[in-house]
């Protein structure tokens, strides 16, 4: 008997991985054709513009955030209207600061949530989407905190979508300095302690019992660019030659090169600026190495943190992590860390490392899919097309634990099968996927989808459960909920 390599089935197989695990599923595998490293190889660049009505860019959505901060100061400031006797002041609404506050930006965000759904389910560079996804991910910007709604949409428009096949360190400047960022962060509001806002402050404050407004240094964003975004938690990652490497003397002095950088709130463009006034005066040392006082010193330092070794060995363990399994080989991190250092940081050529490393091209799927690829892949699957984000507009996402675009905290959505596979989690996938079979199984040959989509991975026992269902619903539900289409 013949040991020779079937290459018809070595290349279905390649094509239903490039499909599920680069990409964000198919409904036929025949549209990757014969080269599906090549498929993927094409679709390296920026991402696409996102397809959807109402989406504001980040100066429009800074200017909608001042009109309701001016808007609420003039309500608390104006006087109750002068009622005639007799009359009965009308009831208020009941709606708390928070409810008012989410009611103003609701449009926005719900255009911004639909926006990129449509785009990843009916893009045909769904691997370029996936990327997109996953380094918005890296650098979490969360309408969980109120003052990101509104923006977080335009932040990933505008500092993420465009950079993600160019230079780290240019994806890191556009991220670290877009408002989005700095209001989600805090960084709109620090001062450095002997800047002169913060004397002019101390000032009008002597003889008063009021605090000034503005308090001094904020460390959020210093620290998350250091630990989330760059470096890595010091101490971590001992399996992939470690990183890290800053102390919280680090974290403060960059801080200070921070300050300055605020979001203008007049009708401005651009909707980034650095205030003198604000900014902490004098030089700073972070990481051994000094830095000028003034603007210049921030994109300086960015440069340094992106070529940093631990930078390239922390960012390169996340992305395959994210591609090839929960606890990545480590010679496949050192070879994308190697291209990261000799290329400087394009993240073209790093993804292409990817794509052509050979552990990346295991035929068993080893990462679950998050509740937003899940609904995702299950829009391509059915060809769906902007009808699965119409009501609701995330397609019912976060009835499955994972809202779009609101991370629980600035380190984004756990990126490890054990986060999302509880008891609940895993029901409330049964029945999601139950609903959507209803709708549509009827008129959907799950059987045929299947083999179609999955080919290879398509396993006797699923393969045997489908046919065996006693009709089109509960067939196209047992696809959904099979291990083939869970993982990837």
């Amino acid at each position: 008997m013949s040991m020779t390599p079937d290459p018809s089935r070595n290349a279905a197989a390649q094509a239903a991985i490039a499909a599920h695990r680069f990409g964000l599923g198919e409904p036929g595998l025949a549209a990757i054709g014969g080269d599906a490293p090549g498929w993927l190889l094409q679709q390296i660049g920026p991402a696409e513009p996102q397809r959807g009505n109402g989406l504001a860019n980040g100066a429009e959505a800074v200017r909608r955030f001042a009109s309701f901060i001016r808007e609420q100061r003039r309500a608390r400031q104006a006087p109750p209207p002068a009622m005639d006797a007799g009359m009965v002041p009308a009831p208020m609404d009941g709606r708390s600061g928070e409810d008012v506050f989410a009611a103003h930006f609701r449009e926005i965000v719900l255009a911004d949530v639909r926006a990129r759904l449509v785009t990843a389910a009916t893009s045909t560079r769904p691997f370029n989407e996936r990327l997109a996804l996953f380094w918005a991910n890296h650098f979490t910007v969360s309408v969980a905190k109120a003052s990101a709604r509104g923006i977080a949409g335009a932040y990933e428009r505008e500092a993420i979508r465009p950079h993600i096949g160019g230079r780290f360190e240019t994806l890191l400047q556009a991220a670290a300095t877009h408002p989005g960022m700095l209001r989600y962060l805090d960084n709109d509001q620090s001062a450095g302690p002997d800047s002169v806002i913060v004397q002019r402050l101390a000032r009008r404050a002597r003889g008063s019992d009021a605090p000034p407004r503005v308090s001094g240094l904020n460390e959020n964003l210093a620290r998350e660019i250091l630990e989330l975004h760059t470096l890595g938690v010091s101490g971590g990652g001992a399996a992939y030659g470690g990183w890290g490497g800053y102390t919280q003397a680090d974290v403060t002095a960059f801080a200070a090169v921070l300050t300055g950088w605020r979001v203008a709130l007049a009708d401005a463009e651009p909707a980034t600026r650095f205030d003198p006034a604000w900014h902490q005066p004098g030089p700073k040392t972070v990481l051994g190495r000094r830095y000028p006082e003034g603007p210049e010193a921030l994109p300086m330092l960015l440069k340094d943190l992106a070529g940093h070794p631990s930078t390239a060995r922390f960012v390169c363990t996340k992305l395959a992590r994210h591609f090839v399994a929960d606890e990545p080989p480590p010679a496949l991190v050192a070879r994308l860390a190697d291209a990261w250092r000799a290329s400087d940081g394009e993240l073209g050529v790093v993804t292409r490392t990817l794509v052509q490393s050979p552990e990346a091209w295991q035929l068993q799927p080893a990462k679950l899919k998050t509740p937003e690829e899940f609904v995702i892949t299950t829009a391509r699957l059915l060809q769906l097309g902007e009808s699965a984000f119409q009501r609701p507009p995330d397609g019912a996402i976060s009835t499955l634990g994972q809202r779009v675009q609101a991370a629980p905290s600035p380190a984004g959505w756990p990126d490890r099968a054990e986060e999302w596979l509880g008891p609940d989690a895993v029901w409330k996938r049964v029945e999601w996927a139950t609903r959507v079979a209803d709708r549509v199984g009827r008129r959907t040959d799950a059987r045929a989808l299947a083999e179609a989509s999955l080919g290879p991975l398509l396993t006797d026992t699923t393969r045997l459960q489908i046919q065996r269902a006693a009709d089109g619903p509960q067939a196209l539900a047992l696809l959904l909920l099979a291990p083939e289409f869970q993982r990837r």
